[in-house]
């Protein structure tokens, strides 16, 4: 095991797959020269060359679109956007062209690409930079949606998703890029669609991904363990469509309880719909609502003390799982 920087094993994850298969490619704002604006791609341009590493124009409807075609003809594309904010300029492209290829042709094309790059809050970068934009991708049929938690997740999911035949959104947390955990050297890859129980426990399930796990869960249980005697169960579903439910299910069926946390709006949430799906197949295991914790319904301010308000916390999870343990 090593340990790296969750920048490090998306480094790793690509250079891996483009020694393993010449077809790989990654293009995307400042990837190459600049060594990519979050320096993920450090490197890669001065080992695999101009043509495999390929600084674009900033029009992501177009290299977007450049990188769904080169699939349809055999080539691999790994497409960074700077950030996902700006994903949302290529969304005609990813939903009706990305999405609905293998459909639309019967089976006769696919499109093995990935769209990876930061999503979420970044530390005051105002409301049109600070955006958790899972619920729009998760929504579309065709598309798979990837929001590891971890390092070594980063790097056994973004393999996964390279190789996967279809089109894959890989969406990192910005301020997850320096922090560190420990990676398997080596070959190491995760399937898509398989979730994870992050940390066992007996008394509530919490269900959450992406930096919710570290920067609000994590905190909360040492707290709830060591001050509260509250024993924590966390399941990690990894992979947001398809979703593990089976995990979730698995574990709430042994805590009897649940509490959601996620970064993204709660209207429309990816979390409404995982409360959702477990009220449906899951409502005798409960012996007390669901607690829901998202983002406040708000763009996010400018200023850090405001966004910090803004964001799921340690305290909100800790008075959450309280509730539903009836502990107040």
């Amino acid at each position: 095991m090593a340990l790296i920087t969750f920048r490090e094993a998306l480094n790793q994850a690509l250079a891996e797959e483009m020694e393993r298969d010449d077809q790989v490619f990654l293009m995307g704002e400042e990837v190459g020269l600049f060594n990519g604006a979050y320096k993920v791609s450090a490197g890669l341009m001065e080992r695999f060359g101009e043509h495999r590493v390929i600084d674009s124009p900033i029009t992501e409807n177009s290299f977007v679109g450049l990188g769904i075609g080169a699939a349809n003809v055999g080539m691999r594309a790994v497409i960074e956007v700077m950030t996902f904010n700006f994903a949302t300029l290529a969304l005609d492209q990813m939903m009706n062209n990305a999405a609905k290829l293998r459909y639309m042709s019967g089976g006769q094309f696919a499109c093995p690409m990935v769209l990876r790059g930061p999503n979420g809050a970044g530390g005051s970068l105002a409301a049109q930079h600070s955006q958790a934009l899972e619920q729009q991708f998760v929504h579309i049929p065709g598309l798979k949606v990837v929001m590891p938690s971890t390092p070594a997740d980063a790097k056994a999911l973004l393999k996964a998703a390279i190789r996967d035949p279809d089109p894959v959104v890989f969406m990192e947390s910005e301020k997850l890029y320096n922090y560190k955990g420990e990676v398997p050297e080596g070959e190491h890859i995760l399937p898509i669609g398989v979730g994870e129980v992050k940390h066992t426990g007996s008394d509530v399930t919490i269900v959450t991904y992406g930096r919710m796990y570290t920067h609000a869960v994590l905190p909360a249980i040492e707290r709830l363990e060591a001050e509260e005697g509250i024993s924590v169960e966390v399941v990690d579903p990894r992979t947001l469509r398809p979703l593990d439910l089976d995990t979730i299910l698995k574990s709430v069926a042994k805590t009897n309880r649940m509490v959601l946390v996620e970064e993204c709006w709660p209207q429309a949430s990816v979390g409404a719909w995982i409360c959702e799906q477990v009220y449906a197949k899951g409502f005798d295991l409960l012996d007390s609502p669901i607690e829901r914790l998202s983002h406040l319904d708000v763009p996010m301010p400018y200023a850090r003390n405001l966004e910090d308000e803004v964001i799921p916390s340690a305290d909100g999870v800790v008075e959450a799982v309280k509730k539903v343990c009836y502990k107040r």
